[in-house]
């Protein structure tokens, strides 16, 4: 089978090297060609996989401006969120296919290939796997859940708790909790320090990363 073009889209880069990881001994059939994608995808490709972590949800404008994007093909939302309105609104919203991010290596590149050939995937949602080593979430060794690393990376970027909130289909005052477990975790007592742990433990974007694009 010929090889695919694959784009994965997020801008952190700690997020697409550890999906770029997962896909390295698949190189015959998965072709990455473009990771931290800053202004729309430079190159065709057949498939655009949309990280979610810390990003905006594939039911937002990022995604829809890949599925604009005439050099992309077909766009895949990759999400560890499988909450049911979100995965249709991100399908209504023109993605092909909502792929879950309990896939692994194996599993992610069948699913990569039935987007391409315009197949829904099996399994595409499933929640039996064991989480991929290749695709922790940063902080994760530190004890870091998934989402307080999020709320992390969005301090980082200096996003304000509103902010964050609506990005992460919250509460402000789940936000509030989240930031106070994960200052208790990580050692510091305020949003400066934390922006700093963030920034020394992989949470800084990308020098290519958009200010207001799918990190945005």
């Amino acid at each position: 089978m010929e090889q695919i073009r694959v784009a994965i889209v997020n801008d952190y880069e700690v997020v697409v090297e550890g999906v770029a990881a997962m896909l390295r001994s698949y190189t015959n059939l998965v072709n990455v060609v473009e990771l931290d994608v800053r202004h729309g995808v430079g190159q065709n490709v057949d498939v655009a996989l949309y990280d979610t972590f810390a990003a905006l949800p594939g039911d937002r404008e990022g995604v829809r401006r890949l599925v604009d994007d005439a050099r992309v093909n077909r766009v895949a939302v990759y999400s560890w969120n499988l909450d049911r309105e979100l995965v249709e609104a991100s399908l209504d919203n023109g993605a092909d296919a909502y792929l879950s991010k309990e896939l692994p290596a194996a599993k992610l590149v069948e699913a990569l290939i039935a987007v391409h050939t315009g197949r829904q995937p099996d399994d595409a949602r499933p929640r039996r796997f064991v989480v991929p080593v290749g695709n922790d979430w940063p902080g994760r060794e530190e004890g870091l859940t998934l989402r307080e690393s999020e709320v992390l990376a969005l301090i980082t970027q200096g996003r304000s708790n509103d902010e964050i909130a609506e990005r992460l289909h919250l509460s402000v005052n789940s936000v509030k909790t989240h930031i106070r477990t994960c200052y208790r975790r990580i050692g510091v007592t305020n949003r400066a320090n934390a922006v700093l742990w963030g920034i020394d433990h992989g949470f800084r974007l990308s020098s290519g990363a958009r200010e207001n694009g799918t990190g945005s």
